[in-house]
């Protein structure tokens, strides 16, 4: 029996008909709040696109513009692998509730901000709610759903954007232009409370935590340094006097070992199984949005758009990710999986670079929006089909763990390429913006080399997606995450 033979009889609860879909009697109120869930997160996602250029002027902070996005996935480093061992030893239930409660809370701090690094802070909140969030779900769909229903459940994961990336940047322009922009933060916490409702009986029901027991401490410890370091990092990347080779050095220190034990061994070498699906998701989350974060700015600054008009250029992105999604999940797909991957990642790097054309004056600004939409059927392709092969790859009890690791990756890729964007910007002049007014010559420079280090990452990524498939004599399983205490990756 493979390990994914062994997760199904786990997942599917005895009373559901074998034949039901994701959205049948036994599914159905699941199904609808998780969807719901994802749905507000994936609208404050797009709303906060909209609305940061208009909240890091007010607030005098564009040179702390990239730590706005990548607080939030620093903090979530340390609540994914917390959220991981929580699940395994617990159930999904406490920490997916707590999350929310931290997100919540996140988002009212962001929104009552005085200064910029309150506005930071509170985003780092809404990471940790974030972090135990998103892997408390995926354990959710690994042990309340049978392996033929993942791909679909993945899928609607991705269809619950599609309706927020359509109205998230009209709204929350709107209100940014009409109202102000902290209320794109302040009027979502209390839309959370109804999808609980409707979930809270089917997560009750399901089964118990394979391993229960006390939480492995080493490696929350070790999740604790990682997210230290990336945040040492980040720090010293934003200045460039010499003095900041200390914190970079310290969060070298910190990162380096660290996150070598906490993901799979051979992640950084594109060891072929679960390290090369863990190493890839980083990889093309990273990309993806090192590069989408700094298109509305440069849509503000060098094309003159609108608030609202600079988040609409990323709404066909959403919708064709949702396509990309349904596009793996599709039964006749699964044996091209990994094929399917690879492409979704050329067509990301296809999508940045061609994102690099608006700068120039004379091409049409829709070019943004079209090269988004290519570049998000790339990510459907890509996101949903690692989370898929994940769950296939793990063995009952350790969904978590490795949930955990898939998510980890996901974050940490977004820290260094958002980090290592955020020096590209600075370093090439971009810092000049915060005096800039909208339609001004702020350096396109500083933007091209942000889209050239987001495409190079990309094709990366496609190399990688050749290396999916485990390559292990029959019945030997080689894709968990090793032991804490193991060597990493």
């Amino acid at each position: 029996m493979t390990a994914a033979e062994s997760v199904a009889p786990q997942a599917a609860a005895p009373h559901h008909d074998p034949a039901e879909g994701v959205l049948g009697p036994g599914y159905r109120a699941l199904t609808l709040g998780i969807i719901s869930v994802v749905s507000l997160i994936a609208f404050e996602s797009s709303a906060v696109n909209t609305a940061m250029p208009v909240a890091a002027r007010a607030l005098d902070g564009i040179g702390l513009y990239a730590f706005a996005f990548s607080a939030f996935f620093t903090a979530s480093l340390f609540a994914m692998t917390l959220s991981g061992e929580w699940c395994d030893r617990s159930g999904p239930l406490v920490p997916l509730f707590t999350g929310i409660a931290a997100f919540g809370t996140g988002l009212v701090i962001a929104g009552s901000a005085q200064r910029m690094w309150m506005f930071v802070a509170g985003r780092g909140v809404q990471g940790i709610g974030g972090g135990l969030v998103i892997v408390a779900l995926y354990v959710v769909v690994g042990r309340a759903y049978p392996e033929r229903l993942r791909a679909s459940v993945m899928a609607s994961f991705s269809a619950a954007w599609v309706v927020p990336v359509i109205v998230g940047p009209l709204v929350a322009g709107t209100v940014t232009e009409q109202i102000g922009w902290r209320w794109v933060f302040l009027a979502i916490p209390v839309l959370i409370l109804l999808p609980l409702a409707v979930m809270l009986p089917a997560l009750r029901a399901l089964p118990p935590a394979v391993a229960p027991g006390t939480a492995d401490r080493r490696r929350i410890l070790l999740a604790l340094a990682v997210a230290a370091g990336a945040g040492l990092l980040q720090y010293a990347g934003q200045d460039l006097r010499p003095l900041a080779a200390v914190p970079a050095v310290a969060g070298l220190a910190l990162l380096v070992p660290c996150i070598r034990r906490l993901l799979p061994r051979g992640t950084f070498r594109a060891g072929r199984g679960l390290p090369s699906v863990v190493l890839l998701r980083g990889i093309a989350q990273g990309s993806f949005l090192a590069a989408e974060t700094f298109i509305p700015l440069m849509l503000v600054t060098e094309r003159g758009l609108s608030a609202t008009l600079a988040g609409l250029s990323l709404t066909g992105g959403g919708l064709t990710w949702a396509l990309g999604s349904y596009t793996q999940s599709r039964r006749r797909a699964e044996p091209y999986r990994e094929r399917l991957m690879s492409l979704g990642m050329v067509l990301v790097a296809l999508a940045v670079a061609l994102m690099s054309a608006v700068l120039v004056h004379g091409v049409p600004v829709w070019v943004a929006g079209a090269s988004w939409v290519i570049g998000g059927y790339g990510m459907g392709l890509t996101i949903s089909s690692g989370a898929v092969l994940l769950l296939k790859l793990s063995r009952p009890g350790e969904e978590g763990t490795n949930a955990a690791s898939l998510q980890t990756a996901d974050a940490l890729g977004s820290i260094v390429l958002l980090g290592l964007a955020g020096v590209l910007f600075v370093s090439f002049g971009g810092g000049s913006v915060t005096v800039a007014t909208a339609g001004s010559a702020a350096p396109p420079h500083a933007f091209a080399a942000v889209f050239a280090a987001a495409a190079a990452f990309a094709l990366v990524g496609a190399y990688v997606a050749t290396r999916l498939t485990p390559r292990a004599p029959a019945g030997r399983d080689v894709t968990s995450v090793p032991p804490s205490g193991d060597p990493g990756a």
